[in-house]
């Protein structure tokens, strides 16, 4: 119990004297990467830029793991910005998309591929072909036939049972 009292207050003493210089750095810190929109779908086109290059910077980019192939990133007022499209072979998920800029710095972002471009819950609605057909079939001349075909085998039936009950015999 000592052990982990003193290897705990040991821990806390020295992250309380290095303070702030021993802090871990973010992407935040160097720049980011801002996808927009942040998920789409397959087909649509993409907007992308940092700040990380600097102003005046240009970058190249790559959504090889999207399976599409690499971009470039012009100079603008806050930094390179660019655009690509998902490839419409792309599989729903979330992609790294990296940028290198030309000042040496990689930058990442993350890009949500999606089945439909909208979240919206999509209700089946229209005709299923099974073969099976219906009542109501795209011909009425074979509606009409297939219910005289039902309506001969029926009086014919009741016919049969009839002279059978009578003992006529068939």
């Amino acid at each position: 119990m000592r052990r982990t009292a003193r290897l705990l207050t040991g821990t806390a003493l020295a992250v309380a004297v290095a303070g702030p210089a021993a802090a871990p750095v973010y992407a935040g810190d160097t720049g980011s990467l801002e996808v927009s929109p942040a998920g789409v779908a397959p087909g649509s086109d993409v907007t992308v830029g940092t700040a990380a290059c600097g102003p005046d910077g240009t970058a190249s980019g790559n959504t090889g793991a999207a399976g599409g192939g690499s971009f470039t990133l012009a100079a603008g007022a806050h930094g390179p910005t660019g655009r690509f499209r998902v490839p419409p072979s792309a599989l729903p998920g979330t992609y790294e998309i990296v940028v290198t800029c030309s000042n040496g710095r990689r930058v990442t972002g993350d890009l949500l591929v999606t089945l439909a471009a909208t979240r919206e819950q999509v209700r089946p609605h229209g005709h299923v072909d099974t073969g099976v057909g219906g009542a109501l079939g795209p011909d009425p001349v074979q509606t009409a036939a297939g219910v005289a075909a039902l309506a001969v085998a029926a009086a014919g039936g009741t016919w049969l049972l009839h002279r059978r009950a009578r003992g006529d015999g068939i």
